[in-house]
Order: C-alpha cells, then structure tokens, then sequence
C-alpha cells in the first residue's frame, strides 16, 4: 500500500512539472489606460469588465494589474514603474500595502520584486473583494512558484499569464476561486 501510495505522489509531481514547465515564446500582455478605464458619470472605476464601487481601490486594480503584466513579461524596469504608480495612488495611506509597494519600487531584481507580489496580492485581495460591484476577478495559483510552497495572483481574465515565471512557464497556473 505504501509503495502504491508513492508511485501515485512520484506520478502526481511529475505531471504537474511537466505541465508547467513549458517553453514558449515571450508573450506581451497587454493592459489598458488610465483613460480607458475610468467610467464617466460615475464613483465606479473600470479595469476590463470589472468594476468597482469605490474609485481608489478600481484605480489600485489598474496599477495591480500593470505590475501583473510586467512580471508577467518579465520586465523590471516596468514593474517598479508600475510600483512607483500605485505606489503613488495610495499617498497618504499609512499601511502594509504602500510599505509593500514602496520596497517593489525600490528594487529592480525580478525575483525579488515577484515575492514582494505575492505578498502585496495578500493584503490587497480583501480590498478588492469588499468593493468590487461588477464583472470578475480570478485568484490564479501556480503551484511551483517559490520553490514549490506556490503563488497567487488576481486577474482580470481568466486565462493563465504566470506572474513568477514570465514566459518560462508562461501558462503554469490553475483559477482558484472567481470572486463576483
């Protein structure tokens, strides 16, 4: 039973390495503009189909959603732009998020701005689902993020764009939760 057990977990972490260890061409993500998500004659702030109720947390998502997208295309120098961005919106905001934000702004490692991600998508998640209004968010998870403990990331489309490994493991990822 015991070696039964063991060739199922050997199997199990094998079909997850291959799954997720793709090799594709990088991939530009694109995201919209500050122009093109703000909603006219409203508090509501749009990012794709999602809308929030409250306009700084919908412009939080904007600038989430810009980091996102340079880790996802591996691009340093656009994260801690996007960083500075957000970082920016939250002026005058005391807390652990622009504490989070303003150490990725400060760094232009890769690696180490993709752990400060998973921790500000931690503490930015309950933000987003208290205030979103309309359309979806999608709580995405790659498993071998982190040397296997894993990661998490919130999207605006479904579709897998793996945050921590950028094009290497461009669609290593699964939707845990959609939050409405």
């Amino acid at each position: 039973m015991n070696r039964n057990l063991s060739q199922i977990i050997a199997a199990f972490t094998l079909a997850t390495l291959i799954s997720c260890d793709e090799k594709k061409p990088k991939t530009e993500v694109q995201n919209g503009t500050g122009t093109e998500m703000e909603q006219t004659g409203s508090v509501a702030q749009q990012m794709g189909d999602v809308l929030f109720s409250e306009d700084q947390t919908g412009k939080m998502f904007q600038y989430y959603q810009q980091l996102r997208t340079a880790l996802v295309n591996s691009e340093p120098a656009m994260a801690k732009q996007a960083a500075i961005d957000l970082a920016n919106q939250l002026d005058g905001e005391g807390n652990t998020v622009k504490a989070t934000v303003m150490a990725m702004a400060e760094t232009s490692g890769l690696e180490d701005q993709r752990a400060l991600f998973s921790a500000l998508t931690e503490k930015v998640e309950p933000l987003f689902k208290a205030s979103i209004s309309e359309g979806t968010i999608y709580k995405q998870f790659c498993p071998m993020a982190f040397d296997g403990n894993g990661g998490y990331w919130l999207s605006s489309s479904e579709e897998i764009r793996n945050p921590y490994y950028g094009d290497r493991m461009l669609t290593c990822g699964t939707v845990t939760e959609t939050i409405r």
